[in-house]
């Protein structure tokens, strides 16, 4: 039987993330940044977090460097926004699906013939 005790966990730190996010990180490398999802392992001595950042692979690195500066901190700040026996371990990606979303998108809009407004037929 699978626990869905991973995943809950999982969607608390997001949720918590976020909100560090938004009000406490100051870097300024973490702007346009978002936290796509969080992996729990089923032991919770780790989580992957998954964080997607608009603009140039430099631009991912460089947010991608700025969280991992700041897991201490954040570690720090869901011990005491949590109620867990332990705060797992970050270890942060970055999330490639979106990406990859966008780019598969563009390239399907490309092979659909466009509409042609002048048809009166049509």
């Amino acid at each position: 039987m699978t626990s869905y005790r991973p995943a809950r966990v999982g969607e608390l730190i997001q949720a918590e993330l976020a909100q560090l996010l938004l009000k406490e990180l100051k870097d300024p490398r973490l702007e346009l940044t978002t936290i796509s999802h969080v992996e729990v392992a089923p032991d919770f001595h780790h989580a992957r977090v998954y964080i997607s950042r608009m603009g140039s692979a430099e631009d991912q690195e460089n947010a991608l460097a700025g969280f991992q500066r700041a897991t201490g901190f954040i570690r720090g700040r869901l011990g005491k926004r949590l109620k867990l026996r332990y705060v797992p371990k970050l270890e942060f990606v970055i999330d490639t699906g979106i990406a990859y979303g966008v780019r598969i998108s563009s390239i399907l809009n490309e092979l659909v013939p466009q509409e042609q407004d002048d048809d009166p037929e049509t």
